[in-house]
């Protein structure tokens, strides 16, 4: 992979943003590697930015669990520390779940103009992670304030309902993750590393 994207990197002159394995891992050899040590070797290789998926999932349960504290040992924390939080963008795979009414749910709601298929008026946006696989109860209003309170500077929304609908994207979920935070208005500016040659 580090090789693809030295090769992009030489010919394709739009920020590059790579994604998946972004955690702390160890090696064929045994040999403890870092979120960080990876995310470095992407930037080194060419990239722009990485994106973490379902490890941002993980990393705001724990955050929440812990009651909203914050360790620094997180991916995120890790690489906009030593990047900056331009560096760190956190793709969410949220998807739709109906409720009747506003107290059917602690999760935050959005009054939709899509009912659901029994109607429902209601829903809240549950997060997943491992390409959609498993949903989390964790909505997308917590994820992103969690990961934004973590250092991340951008929010990639993949709302799974919408996948290969042909409908256009989801501006209530959209809507409601721009009230939640101020991400990427308030990103740190930060003096962009050369490409490699």
């Amino acid at each position: 992979m580090l090789e693809i994207l030295r090769q992009t990197s030489r010919t394709v002159f739009v920020p590059l943003t790579v994604g998946g394995g972004i955690r702390d891992t160890v090696d064929t050899d045994g040999t403890k590697v870092t979120a960080l040590e990876i995310a470095s070797m992407y930037f080194k290789s060419g990239a722009d930015k990485v994106s973490v998926g379902s490890d941002a999932v993980i990393a705001a349960e724990e955050y929440y669990s812990l009651g909203k504290k914050l360790f620094g040992n997180t991916a995120i924390e890790q690489i906009s520390r030593a990047y900056g939080n331009q560096a760190v963008v956190v793709s969410v795979d949220p998807k739709r779940v109906y409720v009747p009414k506003r107290d059917a749910t602690r999760h935050a709601l959005v009054e939709t103009k899509f009912p659901g298929p029994k109607g429902e008026p209601f829903c809240w946006y549950a997060c997943t992670i491992k390409g959609g696989r498993e949903t989390r109860d964790m909505d997308v209003v917590e994820l992103a304030q969690a990961v934004e309170a973590m250092g991340c500077g951008e929010l990639l929304l993949n709302c799974i309902d919408k996948d290969g609908t042909n409908s256009g994207f989801d501006l209530e979920l959209i809507q409601q993750v721009k009230n939640a935070v101020t991400i990427p208005r308030r990103r740190l500016k930060r003096r962009r590393q050369p490409r490699p040659l």
